[in-house]
């Protein structure tokens, strides 16, 4: 009890601050359920939360974003408490942030600031660190002049890991070299992708991208369908960098199943295109399964959050299947509902896979038919044409003709009915 009570001591602690205005956005606007959110991630991040306030104005401050009265209130908030960081739910200009530090006392961060600190976290591999390290580049450049008491840290908490540790040494010059070096390093990745894609495309295997809100269960599930032993731990964004594993699904189809990054109301926009080139794979995918936490009071407004990063990456249109997880977890009048809309599972237990995995088939519209087929040496052209739109297994060439196994969709099964051959 004595070592839980010290390492939570040990957390960096900070104020959290939130502003309510009737001018902002839903998705600009700080609500009790937001703040409860921007608490989840400091503690992801390895804070502590010791204090909170939610602020209402008509419109926000041009000073101080909350109110030089509120400001004066948060600093003896933070002194109260032992606070060293006060960490905002809303974005803050860099005025904003060198006039509240200077009124505080503390290290001011946004909670833009604060997800990329996180992702900075997670990055594994490079093509993770290149995109983390591109987008911190781009939310401190415009930043440099405002980021006082954070920017003399050196790598001293959250909110600067990542290139953070060179913030003093670096000029805007050297920045924006960075930055053009990091956006060729992301290009190379965009290309090698793009032959991936194609080589993809080759074999006939689907691509299904399971998509969702951070911590919703993407990994767990896809852990569950295929074994892929990716760590999947019950704390945002667990899983930065994606991982793709091949599927079979039923007797006569099988599949590229794809995890990706979780989104979070108001994601920070460099995150959105610093990661392009990993998320530009949704826009590739042949079917998106959308994960919902029904075990969260928020899954509503997390859905529709997700929805809308899916329409600004531009695939809204891509066929999408709800997947309700967590059900072992929630409300019976909730699963009522889910039961209409879309697919329920637990992805913890395994309840629901086989009707998941059924309505994906069915989705796909394809892989219907393993059939064994003799096509003449004179028909050539059909030949190709099966290579073209069937699943085409094996190959073999006999006397009378080719033989060649294929998986085959309605149509082509129909075409191909006069060389169907139990040889």
């Amino acid at each position: 009890m004595t070592d839980n009570i010290e390492q939570e001591y040990q957390k960096e602690r900070a104020v959290l601050v939130g502003l309510s205005c009737r001018s902002f956005t839903a998705e600009e606007d700080s609500t009790e359920e937001t703040m409860d959110e921007l608490e989840a991630l400091l503690e992801t991040a390895g804070g502590a939360c010791v204090g909170r306030a939610l602020q209402n104005r008509p419109a926000p401050d041009a000073r101080t974003f909350i109110g030089e009265g509120k400001a004066e209130e948060v600093r003896m908030l933070a002194d109260a408490n032992g606070a060293d960081l006060i960490v905002f739910d809303n974005e803050l200009s860099p005025s904003q942030m060198r006039t509240l530090e200077e009124i505080t006392g503390r290290t001011v961060l946004d909670r833009s600031g604060l997800i990329l600190d996180i992702f900075a976290q997670r990055a594994r591999t490079g093509e993770g660190k290149f995109q983390v390290e591109l987008a911190q580049y781009q939310y401190i450049l415009p930043r440099l002049a405002g980021l006082g008491k954070s920017m003399s840290r050196l790598g001293g908490g959250i909110g600067t890991r990542g290139p953070g540790e060179t913030k003093l040494e670096s000029d805007r010059r050297h920045i924006r070299s960075r930055i053009d070096k990091l956006k060729r390093d992301l290009e190379q990745v965009r290309q090698v992708r793009a032959v991936q894609r194609r080589q993809r495309k080759k074999t006939e295997l689907p691509l299904v991208a399971i998509v969702g809100y951070t911590n919703a269960g993407k990994s767990t599930l896809l852990n569950t369908l295929t074994g892929a032993g990716i760590e999947a731990n019950d704390r945002l964004f667990d899983t930065l960098d994606p991982t793709t594993r091949k599927k079979r699904i039923s007797d006569t189809q099988e599949i590229l199943l794809s995890d990706t990054v979780g989104f979070i109301r108001k994601l920070p926009h460099h995150l959105v295109s610093a990661f392009k080139a990993t998320l530009e794979e949704l826009s590739y995918a042949d079917l998106l399964l959308h994960v919902a936490d029904l075990s969260d009071p928020q899954w509503r407004e997390q859905v529709r959050t997700v929805e809308r990063v899916i329409a600004q990456l531009g695939a809204q249109q891509i066929p999408c299947i709800m997947v309700y997880n967590k059900s072992d977890k929630c409300d019976p009048d909730v699963l009522e509902f889910t039961e209409r809309e879309g697919v329920r599972i637990s992805a913890k237990t395994g309840e629901g896979l086989d009707r998941l995995l059924s309505a994906v088939e069915t989705a796909l519209g394809r892989g219907k038919h393993r059939v064994r087929l003799l096509i003449p040496y004179s028909e050539g052209a059909l030949l190709d044409a099966l290579h073209r739109e069937a699943q085409v297994l094996t190959v073999e060439y006999a006397a009378e003709g080719t033989m060649v196994e294929a998986v085959v969709d309605d149509k082509t099964y129909g075409r191909m009915q006069a060389y169907m051959t139990d040889g």
